[in-house]
């Protein structure tokens, strides 16, 4: 049985309808992604699991309890979840220790079960040396494991964050996407987590659910949302594609732009009409020579090409018009303008019914 449901949930402001009847189903102890673009409505489905915003319809239920409807809505105070913001919301004049122990000391614990859960939770955050330090001595790293281990050290049944690592630069993030999901396996909350950021998501969740305009595209492990996409929004979205345009032949073969056809091996063709195939630029081989293999191929020039250090990042221009970006090791170095052969294992090829 799931612990997290939402069933249906609707949310308006006045005419415009950001959440549009979300279904979602989240096990106890699993870690799940909202993720998407801004404006698809990720982080207004966050804050009416928070309870900080009141549903127009559907509901909330957490462990099988109603939290919220559009009838009801318990009060954030009353749903033992813990919610981690963009900014780290960080007591200034506190010591570390003191902003980890509010929260148990708002709840009136005795004095010797707050000391002993925040150091056991400092110890795990490898914070422990730094339990007398201000915010402002801190890292910006520091200061987002301070703020985990404050929401973390109270228990709550739901650990909720909203674009954690936004203010964080390049290298920070990197290191806190797994500090996240370390932490999430040593203690086994359950976890949403917003995020707009790929990487993110595929680092730390078990579960990626893609939203887009209100709606939930595609949920699944990190796996099957790149391996296998079922729309070509998720498709663009979650790593680097080409969406190819073109209509049916038969169940597994395609008519793409510029007369190139693409047997697939994975998706669905539609019946007629409009039909897509998605090939990542990684599974597109680039040869100076005709390959070998009789099926999809094509030629094409080679309209930009860029050294990255470990490959080159090609973008070929087909006959019919339509573009290609492919990568290729760094020795293999064809100019711009020069004729370059392109081929799409039929393994690699996937279609997205319209």
């Amino acid at each position: 049985m799931a612990f997290l449901e939402l069933d249906g949930l609707t949310k308006s402001y006045g005419a415009l309808t950001v959440v549009k009847g979300v279904n979602l189903a989240v096990e106890q102890g699993k870690l799940v992604c909202l993720l998407g673009p801004s404006g698809c409505g990720k982080t207004t489905t966050l804050r009416l699991i928070a309870g900080f915003v009141p549903a127009n319809g559907g509901e909330i239920r957490v462990g099988g309890k109603v939290v919220s409807s559009a009838a009801s809505t318990v009060p954030p105070e009353g749903r033992n979840m813990s919610m981690i913001f963009q900014s780290y919301a960080l007591w200034p004049h506190m010591t570390v220790f003191e902003n980890v122990a509010y929260g148990l000391r708002l709840r009136k614990r005795p004095a010797g079960e707050i000391k002993s859960r925040v150091d056991t939770i400092l110890a795990a955050t490898q914070l422990s040396k730094l339990a007398e330090r201000y915010p402002g001595e801190l890292s910006g790293g520091q200061q987002q494991r301070v703020s985990l281990a404050r929401a973390l050290v109270i228990k709550p049944e739901i650990l909720l964050l909203d674009e954690p690592l936004s203010n964080l630069d390049a290298n920070l993030r990197e290191e806190m996407r797994f500090e996240i999901r370390r932490l999430h396996d040593e203690f086994r909350y359950t976890t949403v987590y917003v995020t707009h950021d790929q990487v993110e998501a595929m680092t730390t969740a078990d579960l990626i659910v893609v939203m887009n305009d209100g709606r939930i595209e595609q949920a699944g492990s990190p796996e099957d949302i790149y391996a296998r996409p079922e729309t070509e929004f998720v498709a663009r979205f979650i790593g680097g594609t080409n969406i190819l345009s073109g209509t049916r032949l038969d169940d597994r073969t395609v008519s793409a732009e510029g007369g190139l056809v693409l047997a697939c091996s994975s998706g669905t063709v539609g019946p007629s009409g409009h039909t897509a195939v998605s090939v990542r630029h990684h599974d597109i081989e680039l040869s100076r020579t005709r390959p070998a293999a009789a099926t999809n191929v094509a030629t094409g020039t080679v309209t930009r090409q860029i050294y990255l250090g470990s490959h080159r990042d090609y973008l070929v221009a087909l006959p019919g018009g339509a573009t290609v970006r492919t990568v290729a090791p760094v020795d293999v170095a064809i100019p711009v303008g020069g004729e370059v052969w392109l081929h799409f294992p039929p393994e690699h090829c996937r279609a997205l019914a319209a």
